[in-house]
């Protein structure tokens, strides 16, 4: 059992020691009630309720009508591939920094063109107005998520034998039968699972809110990862640590279906 001491040792310090810590400073009631009274905490709770169920969703489907695209044998679409995947591989603060720099509603490159093609003098404010700025955000997590969902899927897709496709061809399956009888049922347990943990990473996201709007205007953008790092940057470690801990009844079951899901179990 000695070569397991490094591994309990590296546990303890870096997870359970930590979690102790954020446990012991977000347990305290009187947190929860300062919380709760503050008028941004509703905004943004709502807020993440929106982004997630927006997000998840959309980048799925879309996920899985791409994986059928660039399941095609053919060079060109390999080629489209290796660029779909760049914005996931790129680093998010570039790339989220360049969004704000071409929705920028003065200077930006999208309303300079809706002038230049359209002749429009004042194009949208696109992170001045807190709708169109959330719908934004919400877009540019898509953007970003999209290729490594699609490329899961994609995955799923190819492990899918080709002699059934030929055998349902043979009978004169139509491309939505193909896809009702083979490929959803062989894809539906990848589909959900990576639902789930699209869900669980889509709670937690920092970056596209943050970098692009900053939670602004006037708070109105804020979901709960900004929201926590906001009280964090005013010297509320303690609202900050609330702030997440108040997702956990969420989070926690999302976790445990998923690894019932991945362990073979059955939800009840």
């Amino acid at each position: 059992m000695g070569f397991l001491a490094p591994y309990v040792l590296v546990l303890a310090i870096f997870v359970v020691v930590p979690v102790i810590i954020g446990f012991g400073i977000g347990l305290r009631p009187q947190i929860y009630r300062e919380l709760l009274a503050d008028p941004v905490f509703a905004t943004a709770a709502k807020n993440t309720f929106i982004y997630v169920i927006v997000s998840v969703n959309a980048t799925m489907v879309i996920a899985l009508i791409l994986s059928g695209f660039f399941s095609l044998q053919k060079r060109w679409i390999g080629l489209l591939l290796v660029l779909f995947i760049l914005p996931w591989a790129a680093p998010s603060i570039p790339t989220i920094l360049s969004f704000r720099v071409m929705l920028n509603a003065e200077t930006g490159v999208i309303n300079q063109q809706l002038f230049q093609l359209f002749g429009i003098m004042e194009g949208p404010a696109w992170l001045t107005n807190a709708n169109l700025a959330f719908v934004m955000a919400i877009i540019v997590h898509i953007w970003k998520s999209l290729p490594f969902w699609t490329l899961t899927l994609l995955t799923g897709r190819l492990a899918i034998s080709g002699d059934l496709y030929e055998a349902a061809s043979v009978d004169g399956a139509s491309i939505w039968q193909k896809f009702r009888y083979i490929t959803w049922p062989s894809l539906a347990k990848l589909y959900m699972t990576s639902t789930i943990l699209s869900a669980i990473w889509t709670l937690g996201d920092f970056n596209s809110i943050y970098l692009l709007t900053g939670g602004g205007p006037a708070d109105q953008t804020q979901v709960l990862a900004t929201l926590g790092v906001k009280y964090v940057s005013n010297s509320r470690l303690d609202l900050g640590i609330a702030s997440i801990l108040i997702a956990l009844p969420i989070i926690l079951p999302l976790v445990v279906v998923m690894m019932r899901r991945l362990s073979g179990g059955r939800e009840e």
